[in-house]
């Protein structure tokens, strides 16, 4: 399973996610803005940063996700955020947050930086000590489930489906957590199609109704009205605009007026 992009899409799509896993309030994530990084001039990729968007005492969060041992996980990581450090020069302080699977897969050695362990500077968690799905907050469940057996994953999957479903004043974006289920379902199960998977948990069924509909169309209406200023940018006219995006003329000229500066 290609873990690192699961990761990478639910720590980008619903970061309030990883903020409930490290024992923070999800609101947290208003204030981070999260994006994979590549050290410069090395062969260096940190697997995820959450920066703070606001000039605030909340710190830089480095995040590696690993399913695999690695005896070089720790000397590797530090490396990486100082050389991340030193090349940005951020002015905020630093954590780091290790997702293991489970304690077996950690087999590094922390005797060079133990420091930064003891001071819990940097965190470990491992998913398989999370608790019962059941228990769990529903953002925190769907992080689990990535971790659960094909014998105990379909069970699970229908019950956090249905939690998720059945949720009242859900914090998390039903539509995205639901997505990301379902995506984590193609890639436990590959021999089965995203269709299949979609009609055995019924998420098939859930795509057709009213309220579903409707939140996609939300959500597709903002990505098209945020893309207008750059359009507008390219040198497009309001009206190529608002054919290319099958928009209302007026709703490109309001956004142009706000956009544009005046004369």
């Amino acid at each position: 399973m290609k873990t690192d992009s699961i990761f990478y899409r639910l720590f980008q799509e619903v970061p309030s996610i990883f903020f409930e896993l490290i024992g923070n309030p999800p609101e947290t994530a208003n204030i981070y803005q999260f994006s994979s990084v590549e050290v410069k001039q090395t062969a260096f990729r940190i697997d995820g940063v959450f920066l703070p968007t606001q000039d605030t005492n909340n710190p830089i969060y480095f995040v590696e996700v690993q399913f695999q041992p690695d005896a070089d996980i720790y000397s590797r990581l530090i490396s990486e955020i100082f050389l991340y450090l030193r090349q940005n020069k951020p002015q905020h302080t630093w954590r780091g947050v290790i997702i293991y699977a489970n304690r077996s897969i950690d087999i590094g050695d922390i005797k060079d930086c133990h420091e930064f362990f003891s001071s819990q500077r940097v965190t470990r968690i491992y998913l398989d000590e999370l608790g019962d799905v059941a228990s769990l907050p529903i953002g925190i469940a769907t992080i689990k489930l990535i971790i659960e057996n094909e014998d105990t994953a379909i069970t699970t999957a229908r019950e956090l489906i249905n939690r998720t479903q059945q949720a009242v004043g859900l914090q998390l974006p039903q539509q995205q957590l639901l997505e990301l289920i379902e995506t984590i379902l193609v890639y436990k199960f590959p021999q089965m199609s995203r269709e299949e998977i979609e009609a055995m948990f019924g998420l098939n069924e859930l795509k057709q109704t009213r309220v579903y509909q409707e939140a996609i169309e939300e959500g597709e209406q903002k990505a098209k009205l945020e893309a207008v200023p750059r359009l507008l940018a390219l040198g497009l006219t309001v009206e190529q605009i608002a054919q290319a995006l099958d928009l209302d003329v007026a709703q490109v000229q309001q956004i142009a007026q706000q956009t544009l500066p005046e004369n």
